[in-house]
């Protein structure tokens, strides 16, 4: 795990194997960012010119590196993009500050202890740098022979900080407990499916439980069975690896109010009968990326302290074709005791997650929120980086889309119109699993709304957009799971818990 500290040193004095500069762009030149003047001087003032001349142009995303001049205790200078500078007495935008510090810490692989001289004004610049650096320093390398060759950055050191300053001591804090949880959940992502089975995902949950002094309940299949979980075992019963339900809960005993997540834990979907086509299935170990950032989310929430009760629902189940498979045609009898038509095995996602909601809905929480990888209909519609958010309350949906804005995280609010409910209407059963194509997105987000407490806030984040990075990647994402939706739901349980939702 990166070690994150906060200095005083001048970043001329430090001794570090690299140190890392802003570089920005105001008008048509080319500036030196605040809190790299040491570093400038002891370029004779020339290291924009030199950057210049180097190719570097101060975009966001680009890094250069350099040897350093007599006068610098680090060997190497690493300069990053910023962009457009602000105006005088401005903070660049908090992303823009966290994807430059990513941008590093990715550049930076194999180095143990780099210097950070970016631009920090206040305590939220020093959460966002060291929140952007520890992102950034991630890899998966726990299947790889060659891991040493791949291993991340050590330590980060953020120059300009204030560690005797609680404002900034507590914003590195939990920019560490953030970023460490969203990395738990990218684990999680990256882990393969034949490792991890439901059974091992809920050992998982069980494990920190025990380190952070959470409840958890874990329903097998014999539990599921007798609870008449219909959704769930519809959906696993197809697997040699049986599904699981379960409760991970964070208490404060200072709480007035109680936020439940609840998420989609498929560890592996082929689709079942309805399989999936070759070109589709090799990325489906992340279709738990719901189930991963919500138990993300919890532990975040404990480590935190916050004074609101947050329950974990993770529904998990693998999705396989055999001979005891679910068929479509099939009606299943769900928790709520609603029987639901499944016309095609494919769209099991919002099968798990309409049990997991009904047993949510039952505590009475003040609000839910299920994230899930639901929709190739969704990616359609916001692309590979913006999650979609639908809900039964719209000052819910825009404060929820205000804070992943808030946190760095692409998001867009989408409509739950009323009229792409009839869709789904079945001759057979109560419901079907399947209605319009078109809008396919906000048709799953219906579904989910049938099995919503009456009376119960709810919002519904759909991530297969941003849950799995297949390109290149930029700033502090990674190849891989991303840990998608963590930021924002921290932060949601952050406000229940000020009373501002």
């Amino acid at each position: 795990m990166t070690a994150l500290t906060l200095s005083t040193a001048g970043a001329a004095t430090l001794r570090a194997d690299a140190l890392v500069v802003g570089l920005a762009k105001s008008g048509k030149a080319l500036v030196v960012a605040p809190g790299a003047e040491a570093v400038d001087k002891a370029f004779d003032g020339r290291l924009a010119a030199v950057l210049e001349t180097l190719g570097a142009s101060g975009a966001e995303g680009e890094a250069t590196k350099l040897p350093s001049p007599a006068g610098l205790k680090a060997p190497v200078v690493l300069a990053v993009g910023l962009g457009a500078a602000p105006e005088d007495g401005e903070s660049f935008d908090s992303e823009t500050l966290r994807r430059a510090a990513g941008t590093a810490a990715r550049t930076l692989t194999g180095t143990k202890k780099a210097a950070f001289a970016l631009p920090i004004l206040a305590a939220e610049d020093a959460a966002a740098i060291a929140e952007g650096a520890l992102l950034g320093a991630y890899a998966y390398t726990a299947y790889q022979e060659n891991a040493d060759a791949k291993k991340p950055l050590a330590e980060v050191a953020l120059l300009g900080a204030k560690p005797r300053d609680k404002a900034y001591k507590a914003a590195a804090e939990r920019a560490q407990a953030v970023a460490e949880e969203i990395n738990r959940a990218r684990d999680l992502i990256n882990q393969p499916p034949n490792d991890l089975t439901p059974a091992a995902f809920a050992a998982a949950a069980q494990a920190a439980g025990k380190e952070h002094g959470l409840k958890v309940q874990v329903l097998d299949e014999k539990a599921l069975t007798k609870g008449g979980f219909g959704g769930i075992l519809g959906v696993g019963v197809g697997s040699v690896n049986p599904p699981r339900l379960v409760r991970i809960a964070y208490t404060h005993p200072k709480a007035e109010k109680t936020l439940a997540l609840v998420g989609k834990g498929i560890t592996y979907d082929s689709g079942g009968i309805s399989l999936k086509p070759a070109g589709h299935n090799e990325t489906m170990k992340c279709d738990m990326s719901g189930a991963a950032a919500v138990f993300s989310s919890v532990v975040a929430a404990a480590r935190l302290g916050l004074e609101v009760n947050v329950t974990g629902w993770l529904a998990l189940a693998e999705n396989m074709p055999s001979g005891s498979a679910t068929r479509p045609g099939d009606v299943l009898r769900m928790y709520s005791g609603k029987t639901v038509e499944v016309l095609n095995t494919d769209a099991e996602g919002r099968l798990v997650l309409a049990d997991a909601l009904t047993k949510a809905s039952e505590e009475h929480p003040d609000a839910i929120v299920d994230v899930a990888t639901l929709t190739g209909a969704m990616v359609l519609a916001l692309g590979n980086r913006t999650f979609g958010i639908m809900a039964n309350d719209d000052d819910y949906r825009t404060a929820i889309h205000e804070i992943a804005d808030e946190v760095g995280e692409q998001s867009w609010p989408m409509p739950l119109p009323a009229d792409l409910r009839k869709g789904m209407d079945s001759p057979t059963a109560d419901i079907a699993n399947m209605g319009e194509r078109m809008g396919g997105g906000l048709v799953a987000g219906l579904f989910l709304q049938e099995f919503v407490g009456e009376g119960i806030t709810w919002a519904h984040l759909d991530i297969a957009g941003p849950a799995f990075h297949e390109g290149a990647p930029y700033g502090y994402t990674p190849k891989g799971g991303t840990g998608s939706s963590v930021r924002t739901l921290v932060k949601l349980a952050e406000r229940t818990a000020a009373g501002e939702l």
